[in-house]
Order: structure tokens, then C-alpha cells, then sequence
């Protein structure tokens, strides 16, 4: 590891005035509902938002195995700034300038191949008990799996956390083979009294037997592990283990948790949001419905005894995990709740003690399979609340030009279609939401003065095909990962097939085929259960750099990144491929502000209030190196001086 030291540049300043004015979580707080009581900027005044101060990370030009992106979420804690870079750089930053106080250099190996090159931001404890060294710390976990403890005070190594400050992520995974860059960690871990709670990101469409998905504590003073929950069942007693069949069985990886973890400290509970089984799109050797897999789970944070969980999708095909984070907070009703926003695009509303819903699901029944020997679920659960939920119709298939409009319309007629949950096909077949969603790892903001949710989501279908392999051996194609626009194939090893997938489904000139709206902003009121506003997010300007053609005003388009909301009555979001940073009208979803940033902000933005005694909204502008452009950018923006 190597160490960068630097000056101090400034003194620590003082306390925010108003300590609420912090963002001291990824979502603001352990239960990420990502709401601030700040309301400084507000409706009246937000159109005068300004750029107060840019720090550059300096990654943007240095050469990696494929793209990084920055996508930390910044943390604000008693007037210092902190953040990490996809290359293994924390820094602690002067919320006021953006001028760095201390930076260290965790130094990831720069050839790596890493399925999503991000850290989305780092994790903040306080030792309640003591003043000494690392009382107060920045835990981080890198993207090639080592969890680490600094001090916040210089950025200096904890050296009695684990080995010398740092803990090996991969060395205690049930699965002991080398997985190389399968195995990473791309979201900041959960801090849960005095234990670190951390999941992984994992290639979990690579092999049945792939990197095993181990949710962990571990004692954020030592470093010692204390507890390991598995999502693939062990144990013949677990009355899971037996939705685990076929030749893989409980041998299967994947079903792990890569998002933001949520926490209850009170209650002692952490909230996982899992992910699909490995491979996602061939089921055959893991029959059953997988549960623990494709659900929220509820774990005691002290222990890692299951508590409850509650599956959103039966024994997946479709890459639908749960990729949004689950936001824990009250009802109007005054329930405690968690909140998943799913890929399927949906809302469920869980209580929070029991898991149980709180709003309607019904399982309906949805198609069969014809892969040989895969059986599909009967049923697949529907919320009560959507967030765009629909049926394709012949209809509904679009061109953004005569020429293509009929392509796409041939090409539909060859394709299998059978409704929501259509599963994969060697013919090929439609899958609408696609795996990107429906709502996706941006998650969800609530505001919980007003009683409303609001999601960005996905509107495009995707294209799966199962090739077998003694065709796919005769094929002019290459394995190809991680292409948004465009054909990519994967080996799923142990299976008869290579999976093709159109992440969004294009004619030859790059035209969707179905009809607009493709990315939207949703919002839900939990007074009535019903949709408030639903307004496009995104335009195409830009777009004609990659090939895609002119679109209609309104359409919206495909986005990646959170919202937050505050109680000034706005929503701030990036995501977009425009590269804007915007501010929407949290009642009536009227767009009052934007700011072109100069790459896409696939990040969740945050806010804080300054020692000044001014609010400031931040966002990381890093793009992605593809479609959502690069940069290196921390943003921070304010109204004028003069305002109050």
C-alpha cells in the first residue's frame, strides 16, 4: 500500500451550526431515506443555484482494464467533507472550498478487469468510549475487496484494525477458489453500533458456481470477524435450504448484496438488499424458488440471525436483484416501514419488525419456460404500487423512423413475448423492464413531511438469447461484459449455453423499439397509494456522439444515479446521459433547475449546511468512460452570498 501525505492546508473548522445540516450516511441516515430537514434552498429560490467550488480527483486521465467511474457520495461530518475514488484514493475535502485537508492512497492495482470500477463513498464511525487515535473513523471498502479502517482526524491507517489498518475481504469466502476480478466491493459498508456489516459485488452470470455472496460483520475496533450470514443455504435445517435444487443446488454463488446496506441501530437490524443467483439467466441447476436470493432480508446486526425475508422475484432469470438500495422509514400512518424499489418496477412497502406488506401483492401467475429441464415459478409477486409495471403490446412498438418502425416490428414477430416474466429462449425473447429496470441502484428518495416517493426508473426491454454452445462455436462473436448499448456475451459456465443480451432493444440504426417515455421520474404518495406525477428524465442531446438518432421532445432516457429530496420541497438528481444536474418541484414534478456538468452524474447527489451558515448541494460528475462520458468532479453548488 502506498501512502500520500499531504499538509494540512486548513484547520478543521467548526461544527456545522445546525448539526441536522450534516449527511453523515450514504442515504443521510444508517436507514437511507435520503431526506434532509434543510430547506435554505428552496422552490422560490433553487433557480439561482450556483457553482460554488470543483475539486478534481485527478483519475480522469490515468489507464485502467476497462472504464472507472466516480460515483462516491460525498459524507459531511462536523465540518469536514469525505470521500473515495474508483482507484483507491480517500480523501477528506473543506466543505466550504473543496480544498483537500489529507488524502491517502489505498493504490488498486490499475490493470484489473472489474465488472462496475466504482466506490460509491466510505462509511463514518465514532467511538463513543474513547478521545484517543482513531476514535473516529473512515471505514472503506476498496474495490478489490480489502475493508479498511482510517483516521478521520489525518487519514493515517488504524493499525490495530485488522492487519495494520486493513482486512482481507476474499481469504474467508465459502467458496476458496481464486476468482480474480469476479469478486469486488463497490458500495460503502453498514455501521451498525460497534460492527461493520459489508456485502460484495460479484459476476454472478459467469458460472453456477461463481463467487459466493457472504453478507459480514465485522468489530469496527478489531477488525475480527464476528458473524457470516449466507444467502445460498448450508444448513439442511434452514427451512430455505430446500428451495435450493438440481445438481448445483446450495454449490450456486451469486445471491449476494452489493448495494447499500440500511441499518436500525435501535432495533438492532440490518436490511439487505440480495441479489440474483448464479447464472442469472439459466435456472436448471438451482430449481426452486432460491429464496434468500431476490429479496430484502432483515439480519440481527449483533449476530447475523435471520430475522425475516421477503422475495420480490421466484427463482430469477431475468437479472432482476435487488439493485436499489431499501430506505427504512414511517408511514404517514406512523408504521415503521422498508421501502424496495425493484427492477420489475415496483414499490413494495414491508413492515419493518415483521417483513410483512403493508400495501397489497398479489401473485400472479406469469409464463413457462421452454429451456429444457428449467422450471420456471408459477407465480411471480406484483405489488399494489407501481412505478410503470406494464404489459407490451404490439402497439407499443416504436422507430424513430418509418424504416425503423418496421424493422422493429418484423423483428418483434420473431421473437418470443408472452407478458411480464417472459422467460429466456433460445428463439430469444423480450424482456420489458430490462435488466437495467425499472427503478435500479439510483434508489429512491422519501419525503417523509409530504409522504411521498420518488424513484427514477427504466422504461427500455431488453433482447436475451440462449445460444447453444455447439452453435456458438461456429459464431464470428467474442465474450464480451459491461456494454449498456449493444450486444454483450457471456459464458455462463456449467451451463449448455452463451447468453446474449441486447441491454436495450435497438434496431440496426440504433433506434428503440418501443415507444417512449424510456427513463422517467416517479413519484408515489403513501397517504393514497397512488402515482402523484410522472415526468420524463433525460433528453437525447448528446446522444449523437454514440451512434443514437434524434428522438422526440419528452422521451426521457435511460438513467443510473439517485435522488435526494429536502424539505424545501425539491428533488436533485443527475443520472442522466445529458450530463444535467436537476431540480424538480417534489409536489407537481416541474423541472425549476439545471446545471450541465461535464460528464453524467451516475451518482446519488447530497447536501449539507456550511460553517457559512449556507446550504450546499454536491454531486460527482465522473460519467462512466462510455456513454455517460468521463470526468473526475466533485461539484458543489449555493446560492449567491446575498441570499439568506
Amino acid at each position: 500500500m502506498h501512502r500520500i501525505s499531504l499538509a494540512l492546508l486548513l484547520p478543521v473548522a467548526a461544527m456545522s451550526a445546525d448539526p441536522t445540516g450534516d449527511w453523515a450516511n450514504y442515504g443521510r441516515t444508517p436507514g437511507g431515506d435520503r431526506h434532509s430537514p434543510l430547506a435554505q434552498i428552496n422552490r422560490q429560490n433553487v433557480a439561482k443555484l450556483a457553482l460554488a467550488w470543483e475539486y478534481k480527483t485527478g483519475e480522469v486521465g490515468i489507464e485502467t482494464g476497462n472504464p472507472t467511474a466516480l460515483e462516491t457520495t460525498p459524507l459531511v461530518i462536523d465540518g469536514v467533507m469525505y470521500i473515495s475514488t474508483p482507484l483507491g484514493k480517500v480523501l477528506a475535502l473543506d466543505p466550504l472550498t473543496g480544498k483537500p485537508r489529507w488524502s491517502h492512497d489505498l493504490a488498486v492495482q490499475l490493470k484489473r478487469h472489474f465488472g462496475d470500477w466504482v466506490t460509491r463513498g466510505v462509511s463514518y464511525w465514532r467511538d463513543e468510549k474513547s478521545s484517543v487515535t482513531c476514535s473516529r473513523r473512515i471505514i472503506v471498502a476498496t474495490v478489490d475487496a480489502r475493508l479498511v479502517a482510517l483516521d478521520a482526524a489525518n487519514g493515517n491507517l488504524c493499525d490495530r484494525f485488522g492487519k495494520h489498518g486493513v482486512v482481507d475481504l476474499v481469504a474467508t469466502l465459502r467458496n476458496k477458489q481464486s476468482f480474480g476480478d469476479e469478486f469486488e466491493q463497490t458500495s460503502p459498508p453498514a455501521i451498525v453500533n460497534d460492527l461493520i456489516v459489508v456485502g460484495s459485488a460479484v459476476a454472478d452470470n459467469s458460472s453456477t458456481t461463481g463467487a459466493s455472496g457472504e453478507v459480514r460483520g465485522f468489530d469496527v475496533r478489531s477488525g475480527a470477524l464476528r458473524w457470516t450470514w449466507n444467502p445460498v443455504p448450508q444448513d439442511p435445517k434452514d427451512p430455505a435450504y430446500a428451495s435450493w435444487k438440481g445438481d448445483a443446488g446450495i454449490r450456486s454463488g451469486g445471491a449476494n448484496t452489493w448495494s447499500i446496506i440500511a441499518a436500525d441501530p435501535k432495533r438492532d437490524l440490518v436490511f439487505l438488499p440480495t441479489t440474483s443467483p448464479a447464472a442469472d439467466y439459466y435456472g436448471v441447476t438451482r430449481l426452486g424458488d432460491n429464496h434468500y436470493a431476490n429479496s430484502v432480508v432483515a439480519l440481527r446486526a449483533s449476530t447475523g440471525q435471520l430475522v425475516w425475508h421477503f422475495q420480490t422475484v421466484h427463482h430469477d432469470l431475468w437479472d432482476y436483484d435487488n439493485a436499489a438500495p431499501p430506505a427504512l422509514i414511517t408511514l404517514p400512518n406512523g408504521k415503521d416501514a422498508v421501502l424496495q424499489g425493484t427492477k420489475t418496477a415496483q414499490l413494495f412497502v414491508l413492515e419493518r419488525d415483521s417483513g410483512a406488506p403493508l400495501f397489497p401483492v398479489e401473485e400472479r401467475a406469469v409464463p413457462k419456460s421452454d429451456v429444457p429441464g428449467e422450471q420456471t415459478s408459477p407465480t411471480q409477486p406484483l405489488s399494489a404500487l407501481s412505478l410503470g409495471f406494464r404489459t407490451l403490446s404490439p402497439d407499443d412498438i416504436w422507430g424513430a423512423t418509418p424504416e425503423d418502425l418496421a424493422e422493429c416490428r418484423a423483428r418483434f414477430a420473431t421473437l418470443r413475448y408472452d407478458g411480464p416474466f417472459t422467460p429466456p429462449s433460445e428463439r430469444g425473447s423480450v424482456v420489458l423492464p430490462a435488466n437495467v429496470g425499472g427503478a435500479h441502484w439510483g434508489g429512491l428518495t422519501y419525503d417523509s413531511e409530504r409522504g411521498i416517493v420518488v424513484v427514477p426508473n427504466n422504461r427500455l426491454p431488453a433482447v436475451v438469447t440462449l445460444i447453444p454452445r455447439e452453435k456458438w462455436k461456429v459464431m464470428n462473436e467474442k465474450l464480451t461484459s459491461g456494454e449498456r448499448v449493444g450486444k454483450e456475451f457471456t459464458d455462463m459456465r456449467g451451463t449448455p449455453y452463451v447468453m446474449q443480451r441486447e441491454s436495450v432493444w435497438l434496431s440496426s440504426r440504433r433506434s428503440p423499439c418501443t415507444a417512449p417515455p424510456f427513463g422517467t421520474l416517479t413519484a408515489v404518495s403513501l397517504r393514497t397509494g397512488k402515482a402523484l406525477w410522472d415526468v420524463p428524465l433525460g433528453t437525447d442531446e448528446g446522444l449523437d456522439k454514440i451512434g443514437l438518432p434524434k428522438l422526440p421532445a419528452g422521451s426521457g432516457m435511460v438513467n443510473l444515479g439517485g435522488p435526494i429530496s429536502t424539505a424545501g420541497g425539491l428533488v436533485f438528481i443527475g443520472a442522466t446521459l445529458d450530463a444535467y444536474v436537476r431540480a424538480f418541484d417534489v409536489e407537481t414534478g416541474q423541472e425549476l433547475w439545471k446545471f450541465k456538468l461535464p460528464a453524467g452524474g451516475k451518482a446519488t447527489p447530497m447536501t449539507y449546511l456550511g460553517a457559512d451558515g449556507r446550504q450546499y448541494v454536491v454531486i460527482s460528475a465522473g460519467g462512466d468512460g462510455k456513454g455517460w462520458g468521463k470526468a473526475d468532479s466533485i461539484m458543489a453548488f449555493a446560492l449567491p452570498k446575498e441570499h439568506p
